[in-house]
């Protein structure tokens, strides 16, 4: 069951991977297509580069597990950001909505898989 857990995690965190960084490589490296959507979305273009930093940074916590709580931090703004951009495209009515959806179902599947595999009874007790 272990064993399935961590192929499960590693393969989703994989693809979801795969996907942050070509969304990020389309931040940087074709920002003029980009800055257009951020626009019509109504957002300033003046946040592509810090939200591709931030999603970089988010990435190297989640894959470095050196902190569990920026570890979830990362996890929990990776979920904010693909709901605010599906709320964002079903307001603009383009139609984009699905690319965030399949981000969101993959971060979550990451999160559970990393609750399974690496944290144990012990850690999940809150403290008051």
């Amino acid at each position: 069951m272990k064993k399935k857990n961590k192929l499960i995690y590693y393969a989703v965190t994989g693809l979801f991977t795969a996907h942050m960084l070509l969304t990020v490589g389309m931040y940087f490296f074709n920002n003029a297509m980009v800055s257009e959507v951020f626009v019509s979305l109504g957002f300033p273009a003046a946040l592509i580069y810090p939200l591709g930093i931030a999603k970089i940074l988010g990435l190297v916590a989640i894959w470095t597990n050196k902190s569990r709580l920026l570890k979830e931090l990362a996890y929990g703004g990776f979920a904010i950001d693909f709901c605010l951009a599906m709320v964002s495209h079903i307001a603009a009515g383009d139609g984009q909505v699905i690319p965030p959806l399949v981000a969101l179902v993959m971060v979550s599947i990451s999160f559970i898989y990393h609750r399974r595999v690496f944290v144990t009874n012990n850690q999940n007790k809150v403290v008051v």
